[in-house]
């Protein structure tokens, strides 16, 4: 209860910041809508040309699709901010202020802001989805929903354990301006569908990295109904991926030299 109330403290600090940039808010936000729609648009523009890819017809490409902006927009919107700035305080030497707090550093230092126009197009994204599921004609039971729900959440999981792997390596790196763009290359990949991947691709990207897993699996929920083998698929990816992430940042905490060390 501790850590939900420092949350909602931390939260209310966000939305009056944000509120006191009004125009830094709404233009940020529409950069953010921009690149949504031109991900929209290159699907309009490859299906007027073909009526499937990897079996994926146009509107189940475009549920896969809003599935990956919906994970991608709560990381942006929950954690992105935050672990961008970590690795800049373990530089620096400002991590002390989080060891110094009464409270697990990696919780204290995850939840300080909120990116409120990343966090906002999740709406936009939302809306895709449902657009997609209607033009479908799925009608989902209430365990699918709630399915789809623990997936998107899974993927969150996912994305934020990679994420942070990344930013740890900053304990021994120094700097990881470079390697945090990875993510955002690996993650591309989570807007194709999984069948397109074949030989020493489909290894790389659906079996040892969870690139495709987090949005293939919460999509296929929806279009094909609730899977059992998929759902305890995507759990094990979840657990390993956040075991590791982990283990990764408690071992870069012991060799992080304060600021006054």
């Amino acid at each position: 209860m501790d850590y939900i109330r420092i949350w909602l403290a931390c939260a209310r600090y966000s939305v009056v910041r944000t509120m006191m940039f009004r125009f830094d808010f709404i233009m940020w936000a529409l950069v953010e809508f921009f690149w949504m729609g031109v991900n929209l648009l290159l699907i309009q523009v490859v299906y007027d040309h073909t009526d499937s890819i990897a079996g994926w017809s146009k509107y189940q490409m475009l549920l896969l699709v809003g599935s990956s902006m919906l994970v991608q927009r709560f990381i942006m919107g929950f954690v992105w901010t935050n672990l961008f700035e970590m690795a800049r305080n373990i530089r620096t030497g400002h991590f002390d202020f989080f060891l110094a707090q009464p409270g697990n550093p990696l919780i204290m230092v995850s939840t300080r802001k909120l990116d409120l126009d990343g966090l906002s197009n999740a709406v936009v994204a939302t809306a895709v989805v449902i657009y997609a599921a209607n033009r479908l004609g799925i009608d989902p039971s209430l365990l699918d929903l709630l399915a789809y729900a623990a997936m998107i959440f899974c993927g969150f999981l996912i994305n934020y354990a990679i994420l942070l792997i990344t930013v740890s390596l900053t304990f021994w790196l120094g700097a990881a301006q470079g390697i945090e763009g990875s993510y955002f290359t690996l993650m591309e990949f989570s807007r194709l569908p999984r069948q397109a991947f074949k030989g020493a691709a489909g290894v790389l990207f659906v079996w040892i990295l969870p690139a495709v897993v987090v949005s293939n699996v919460p999509a296929s929920t929806l279009i094909h109904g609730f899977s059992l083998t998929n759902a305890c698929w995507l759990l094990a990816v979840t657990v390993f991926w956040m075991s590791l992430a982990l283990f990764v940042f408690n071992r870069g905490l012991r060799r992080y030299a304060s600021a006054s060390s």
